[in-house]
Protein backbone atom coordinates (compact mmCIF):
# COMPACT_ATOMS: atom_id res chain seq x y z
CA UNK A 1 0.00 0.00 0.00
CA UNK A 2 1.33 3.24 -1.33
CA UNK A 3 2.18 5.35 2.13
CA UNK A 4 -0.03 8.94 1.71
CA UNK A 5 1.72 12.42 1.47
CA UNK A 6 1.37 14.95 3.58
CA UNK A 7 0.08 18.39 2.50
CA UNK A 8 2.95 20.31 1.15
CA UNK A 9 3.00 23.86 2.67
CA UNK A 10 3.01 27.15 0.64
CA UNK A 11 6.69 27.45 0.66
CA UNK A 12 7.64 24.19 0.23
CA UNK A 13 6.07 24.14 -3.29
CA UNK A 14 7.35 27.47 -4.22
CA UNK A 15 10.91 25.54 -3.72
CA UNK A 16 9.18 22.54 -5.65
CA UNK A 17 8.25 24.84 -8.39
CA UNK A 18 12.03 26.82 -8.45
CA UNK A 19 13.87 23.14 -8.91
CA UNK A 20 11.27 22.02 -11.73
CA UNK A 21 11.53 25.28 -13.68
CA UNK A 22 16.15 24.70 -13.63
CA UNK A 23 18.50 27.61 -12.19
CA UNK A 24 17.42 30.50 -15.04
CA UNK A 25 14.40 30.55 -14.50
CA UNK A 26 15.06 30.39 -10.94
CA UNK A 27 17.88 32.88 -10.81
CA UNK A 28 15.19 35.28 -12.81
CA UNK A 29 12.41 34.78 -9.88
CA UNK A 30 15.32 35.45 -7.35
CA UNK A 31 15.16 38.78 -8.69
CA UNK A 32 11.65 39.79 -7.61
CA UNK A 33 11.84 38.80 -4.13
CA UNK A 34 12.79 40.14 -1.17
CA UNK A 35 16.52 39.36 1.24
CA UNK A 36 14.22 37.72 3.05
CA UNK A 37 12.02 35.49 0.98
CA UNK A 38 14.96 34.59 -0.81
CA UNK A 39 16.76 33.44 2.36
CA UNK A 40 13.77 31.28 3.53
CA UNK A 41 13.00 29.71 -0.06
CA UNK A 42 16.75 28.66 -0.62
CA UNK A 43 16.58 26.89 2.86
CA UNK A 44 13.50 24.97 1.80
CA UNK A 45 15.15 23.91 -1.63
CA UNK A 46 17.94 22.81 0.17
CA UNK A 47 16.14 20.35 2.27
CA UNK A 48 13.89 18.99 -0.95
CA UNK A 49 15.86 15.71 -1.34
CA UNK A 50 13.76 14.68 -4.14
CA UNK A 51 10.88 15.76 -6.03
CA UNK A 52 8.84 12.90 -7.31
CA UNK A 53 7.44 12.88 -11.17
CA UNK A 54 3.92 13.58 -10.35
CA UNK A 55 4.14 15.59 -7.42
CA UNK A 56 6.33 17.99 -9.70
CA UNK A 57 3.55 17.54 -12.31
CA UNK A 58 0.84 18.39 -9.99
CA UNK A 59 2.52 21.14 -8.45
CA UNK A 60 3.58 22.54 -12.28
CA UNK A 61 -0.05 22.36 -12.93
CA UNK A 62 -1.62 24.34 -9.76
CA UNK A 63 0.99 27.23 -10.87
CA UNK A 64 -0.63 27.39 -14.02
CA UNK A 65 -3.83 27.46 -12.93
CA UNK A 66 -3.46 30.20 -10.51
CA UNK A 67 -1.40 32.08 -13.25
CA UNK A 68 -4.30 31.48 -15.48
CA UNK A 69 -6.57 33.10 -13.01
CA UNK A 70 -4.53 36.05 -11.90
CA UNK A 71 -4.56 36.73 -16.17
CA UNK A 72 -8.31 36.17 -15.67
CA UNK A 73 -8.72 38.86 -12.92
CA UNK A 74 -6.38 41.62 -14.46
CA UNK A 75 -8.52 41.59 -17.48
CA UNK A 76 -12.02 41.48 -15.21
CA UNK A 77 -11.95 40.85 -12.20
CA UNK A 78 -12.07 38.36 -9.66
CA UNK A 79 -15.82 37.51 -10.76
CA UNK A 80 -15.08 37.20 -14.31
CA UNK A 81 -11.96 35.22 -13.61
CA UNK A 82 -14.34 32.85 -11.11
CA UNK A 83 -16.64 33.02 -13.92
CA UNK A 84 -14.27 31.60 -17.17
CA UNK A 85 -12.37 29.23 -14.47
CA UNK A 86 -15.90 27.49 -13.79
CA UNK A 87 -16.43 26.73 -17.24
CA UNK A 88 -13.17 25.20 -17.83
CA UNK A 89 -12.50 23.73 -14.47
CA UNK A 90 -15.88 23.31 -12.96
CA UNK A 91 -17.27 25.03 -9.95
CA UNK A 92 -15.11 23.58 -6.93
CA UNK A 93 -11.94 24.10 -8.57
CA UNK A 94 -12.00 27.56 -9.59
CA UNK A 95 -13.45 28.46 -5.89
CA UNK A 96 -10.47 26.74 -4.62
CA UNK A 97 -8.19 28.30 -7.32
CA UNK A 98 -10.02 31.78 -6.30
CA UNK A 99 -9.59 31.44 -3.01
CA UNK A 100 -5.64 30.09 -2.83
CA UNK A 101 -5.12 33.07 -5.24
CA UNK A 102 -6.45 35.67 -3.44
CA UNK A 103 -5.30 34.73 0.21
CA UNK A 104 -1.75 34.41 -0.71
CA UNK A 105 -1.56 37.69 -3.91
CA UNK A 106 -4.05 39.99 -2.04
CA UNK A 107 -5.62 41.11 -4.98
CA UNK A 108 -6.31 45.00 -4.77
CA UNK A 109 -9.65 46.44 -4.10
CA UNK A 110 -11.10 48.31 -7.37
CA UNK A 111 -8.70 46.35 -9.48
CA UNK A 112 -11.34 46.80 -12.05
CA UNK A 113 -11.60 50.48 -11.90
CA UNK A 114 -7.54 50.92 -12.05
CA UNK A 115 -8.25 49.03 -15.66
CA UNK A 116 -10.69 51.39 -16.72
CA UNK A 117 -11.11 54.69 -18.87
CA UNK A 118 -11.40 57.73 -16.88
CA UNK A 119 -14.32 58.93 -18.28
CA UNK A 120 -15.94 55.43 -17.97
CA UNK A 121 -15.22 55.70 -13.95
CA UNK A 122 -16.36 59.51 -14.02
CA UNK A 123 -19.76 58.48 -15.38
CA UNK A 124 -19.61 55.52 -13.21
CA UNK A 125 -19.21 57.33 -9.37
CA UNK A 126 -20.32 61.30 -10.10
CA UNK A 127 -23.90 60.88 -8.95
CA UNK A 128 -22.66 58.97 -5.82
CA UNK A 129 -21.77 60.23 -2.38
CA UNK A 130 -19.08 62.59 -1.89
CA UNK A 131 -17.29 59.77 1.03
CA UNK A 132 -17.93 57.04 -2.12
CA UNK A 133 -16.20 59.28 -4.70
CA UNK A 134 -13.25 59.83 -2.51
CA UNK A 135 -12.70 56.29 -1.85
CA UNK A 136 -12.51 55.54 -5.42
CA UNK A 137 -10.07 57.73 -5.95
CA UNK A 138 -7.75 57.27 -3.25
CA UNK A 139 -7.20 53.76 -4.65
CA UNK A 140 -6.69 54.67 -8.20
CA UNK A 141 -3.84 55.49 -9.90
CA UNK A 142 -3.06 59.39 -9.48
CA UNK A 143 -3.03 59.95 -12.93
CA UNK A 144 -5.97 58.86 -13.22
CA UNK A 145 -7.66 60.32 -10.13
CA UNK A 146 -6.10 63.83 -10.91
CA UNK A 147 -8.45 63.81 -14.66
CA UNK A 148 -11.54 62.43 -12.60
CA UNK A 149 -11.09 65.03 -10.13
CA UNK A 150 -10.61 68.15 -13.02
CA UNK A 151 -13.88 66.76 -14.90
CA UNK A 152 -16.21 66.79 -11.64
CA UNK A 153 -18.05 69.85 -10.71
CA UNK A 154 -16.08 72.06 -9.13
CA UNK A 155 -18.44 72.43 -6.32
CA UNK A 156 -17.73 69.38 -5.37
CA UNK A 157 -13.67 69.10 -6.18
CA UNK A 158 -12.30 70.71 -2.46
CA UNK A 159 -15.15 68.55 -0.87
CA UNK A 160 -13.59 65.38 -2.01
CA UNK A 161 -10.00 66.11 -2.11
CA UNK A 162 -10.47 66.96 1.87
CA UNK A 163 -11.97 63.67 2.40
CA UNK A 164 -9.21 62.04 0.35
CA UNK A 165 -6.95 64.09 2.80
CA UNK A 166 -8.55 63.16 6.04
CA UNK A 167 -9.17 59.69 4.71
CA UNK A 168 -7.63 57.09 7.62
CA UNK A 169 -8.44 53.66 7.29
CA UNK A 170 -11.59 52.42 5.84
CA UNK A 171 -12.87 48.82 6.94
CA UNK A 172 -13.10 45.83 4.27
CA UNK A 173 -16.97 45.45 4.87
CA UNK A 174 -17.85 49.16 3.47
CA UNK A 175 -14.63 48.62 0.71
CA UNK A 176 -16.90 45.57 0.10
CA UNK A 177 -19.94 47.29 -0.18
CA UNK A 178 -18.60 50.00 -2.30
CA UNK A 179 -17.36 48.04 -4.75
CA UNK A 180 -20.55 46.09 -5.44
CA UNK A 181 -22.28 49.65 -6.14
CA UNK A 182 -19.90 50.28 -8.60
CA UNK A 183 -18.83 47.58 -10.23
CA UNK A 184 -21.50 44.12 -9.77
CA UNK A 185 -18.73 42.12 -10.92
CA UNK A 186 -16.48 42.21 -7.97
CA UNK A 187 -18.21 41.17 -4.78
CA UNK A 188 -15.89 40.24 -2.31
CA UNK A 189 -12.89 42.03 -0.75
CA UNK A 190 -9.65 39.82 -0.24
CA UNK A 191 -8.22 41.17 2.96
CA UNK A 192 -10.16 41.22 6.22
CA UNK A 193 -7.37 43.67 7.48
CA UNK A 194 -8.09 47.62 7.73
CA UNK A 195 -6.75 49.08 4.71
CA UNK A 196 -4.25 52.35 4.77
CA UNK A 197 -5.22 54.68 2.20
CA UNK A 198 -6.01 58.40 1.64
CA UNK A 199 -4.34 60.76 3.58
CA UNK A 200 -2.39 64.18 2.59
CA UNK A 201 0.11 62.73 0.59
CA UNK A 202 -2.79 60.67 -1.90
CA UNK A 203 -4.23 64.20 -2.46
CA UNK A 204 -0.91 65.87 -2.88
CA UNK A 205 -0.53 63.00 -5.81
CA UNK A 206 -3.76 63.91 -7.36
CA UNK A 207 -3.41 68.01 -7.09
CA UNK A 208 0.00 67.48 -8.65
CA UNK A 209 -1.77 66.02 -11.79
CA UNK A 210 -4.52 68.18 -12.27
CA UNK A 211 -4.79 71.62 -14.37
CA UNK A 212 -3.09 74.55 -12.31
CA UNK A 213 -6.96 76.45 -12.69
CA UNK A 214 -8.18 72.97 -10.47
CA UNK A 215 -5.84 73.09 -7.79
CA UNK A 216 -6.40 76.78 -7.38
CA UNK A 217 -10.16 76.51 -7.34
CA UNK A 218 -9.57 73.63 -4.72
CA UNK A 219 -6.98 75.26 -2.48
CA UNK A 220 -8.69 78.05 -2.62
CA UNK A 221 -12.05 76.56 -1.23
CA UNK A 222 -9.55 74.40 1.33
CA UNK A 223 -8.23 77.70 2.31
CA UNK A 224 -11.75 78.32 3.67
CA UNK A 225 -13.00 75.44 5.28
CA UNK A 226 -9.39 74.14 6.44
CA UNK A 227 -6.60 76.52 6.42
CA UNK A 228 -4.31 74.02 8.11
CA UNK A 229 -4.34 71.13 5.70
CA UNK A 230 -4.75 73.46 2.38
CA UNK A 231 -0.99 74.95 4.31
CA UNK A 232 0.17 71.41 4.65
CA UNK A 233 -1.04 69.95 1.42
CA UNK A 234 0.73 73.32 -0.36
CA UNK A 235 3.78 72.75 1.77
CA UNK A 236 4.21 68.84 0.24
CA UNK A 237 3.03 69.37 -3.30
CA UNK A 238 6.28 71.55 -4.29
CA UNK A 239 9.33 70.18 -2.01
CA UNK A 240 13.07 71.90 -2.16
CA UNK A 241 14.58 69.12 -4.68
CA UNK A 242 11.52 69.66 -6.62
CA UNK A 243 13.61 73.18 -8.34
CA UNK A 244 15.77 71.31 -11.02
CA UNK A 245 12.06 70.83 -12.30
CA UNK A 246 12.34 74.94 -12.82
CA UNK A 247 13.75 76.38 -15.83
CA UNK A 248 17.07 78.75 -15.23
CA UNK A 249 15.26 81.63 -15.54
CA UNK A 250 13.03 80.91 -12.72
CA UNK A 251 15.93 79.78 -10.73
CA UNK A 252 18.09 82.46 -10.88
CA UNK A 253 14.44 84.79 -9.93
CA UNK A 254 14.29 82.13 -6.72
CA UNK A 255 17.95 82.67 -6.34
CA UNK A 256 17.88 86.70 -6.41
CA UNK A 257 14.47 86.49 -4.11
CA UNK A 258 15.36 84.22 -1.10
CA UNK A 259 18.11 84.76 1.93
CA UNK A 260 21.41 84.00 1.16
CA UNK A 261 21.94 82.48 4.40
CA UNK A 262 18.72 79.84 4.17
CA UNK A 263 19.93 79.09 0.30
CA UNK A 264 23.28 78.05 2.26
CA UNK A 265 21.67 75.72 4.69
CA UNK A 266 19.32 74.41 1.88
CA UNK A 267 22.04 73.07 -0.08
CA UNK A 268 23.96 72.06 2.90
CA UNK A 269 22.04 68.20 2.47
CA UNK A 270 21.04 68.82 -0.67
CA UNK A 271 21.90 66.46 -3.66
CA UNK A 272 24.39 66.88 -6.20
CA UNK A 273 22.13 67.56 -8.95
CA UNK A 274 19.91 70.59 -6.83
CA UNK A 275 23.28 72.05 -5.90
CA UNK A 276 24.67 71.99 -9.91
CA UNK A 277 21.63 73.49 -10.73
CA UNK A 278 21.45 76.26 -8.74
CA UNK A 279 25.40 76.91 -8.89
CA UNK A 280 25.20 76.83 -12.27
CA UNK A 281 22.36 79.56 -12.31
CA UNK A 282 25.12 82.00 -10.27
CA UNK A 283 27.86 83.57 -11.17
CA UNK A 284 31.59 82.00 -11.45
CA UNK A 285 32.08 84.25 -8.30
CA UNK A 286 29.29 84.05 -6.16
CA UNK A 287 28.74 79.80 -7.00
CA UNK A 288 32.59 80.16 -5.42
CA UNK A 289 31.61 82.22 -2.51
CA UNK A 290 29.05 79.74 -1.75
CA UNK A 291 30.67 76.58 -1.73
CA UNK A 292 33.76 78.27 0.05
CA UNK A 293 31.05 79.36 3.17
CA UNK A 294 29.15 76.11 2.76
CA UNK A 295 32.26 74.50 3.59
CA UNK A 296 33.14 76.56 6.67
CA UNK A 297 29.54 75.92 7.80
CA UNK A 298 30.73 72.77 9.94
CA UNK A 299 28.07 70.79 11.26
CA UNK A 300 24.09 71.61 10.87
CA UNK A 301 21.04 71.05 12.78
CA UNK A 302 18.46 68.77 10.17
CA UNK A 303 15.72 70.86 11.50
CA UNK A 304 17.38 74.00 10.16
CA UNK A 305 18.44 72.55 7.15
CA UNK A 306 14.43 71.60 6.49
CA UNK A 307 13.02 74.86 7.85
CA UNK A 308 14.67 76.96 5.21
CA UNK A 309 14.24 74.58 2.82
CA UNK A 310 10.36 75.40 3.23
CA UNK A 311 11.05 79.03 3.83
CA UNK A 312 12.85 78.69 0.13
CA UNK A 313 9.72 76.80 -1.36
CA UNK A 314 7.24 79.23 0.26
CA UNK A 315 9.12 82.12 -2.02
CA UNK A 316 8.84 79.48 -4.83
CA UNK A 317 5.12 79.51 -4.46
CA UNK A 318 4.36 82.83 -3.95
CA UNK A 319 6.31 84.02 -7.21
CA UNK A 320 4.45 80.89 -9.33
CA UNK A 321 1.21 82.33 -7.73
CA UNK A 322 1.98 86.48 -8.93
CA UNK A 323 2.91 84.39 -12.03
CA UNK A 324 6.54 85.60 -12.40
CA UNK A 325 7.94 81.81 -12.80
CA UNK A 326 6.45 78.42 -14.20
CA UNK A 327 5.92 75.58 -11.68
CA UNK A 328 5.59 72.49 -14.83
CA UNK A 329 2.25 70.21 -13.93
CA UNK A 330 0.61 67.30 -15.43
CA UNK A 331 -2.75 70.04 -16.81
CA UNK A 332 -0.87 71.55 -19.31
CA UNK A 333 -2.13 74.56 -19.32
CA UNK A 334 0.56 76.17 -18.33
CA UNK A 335 2.40 76.79 -21.82
CA UNK A 336 4.18 79.61 -22.12
CA UNK A 337 4.53 81.26 -26.27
Amino acid sequence: MAKKRQPLTGRQKAAILLISLGPDVSAQVYKHLTAEEIEKLTLEISSVKKVESDQKLEILEQFHEIALAQDYISQGGISYARTVLEKALGEDKAGDIISRLTSSLQVKPFDFARKADPSQIINFIQTEHPQTIALVLSYLDSEQAAQILSELPQEMQADIAKRIAVMDSTSPEIIAEVEQILERKLSTTVTQDYTQTGGIQAVVEVLNGVDRSTERTILDSLEIQDPELAEEIKKRMFVFEDIVTLDNRAIQRVIREVENDDLRLALKVASEEVKEIIFNNMSTRMAETFKEEMEFMGPVRLRDVEESQSRIVSVIRRLEEVGEIVIARGGGDDIIV
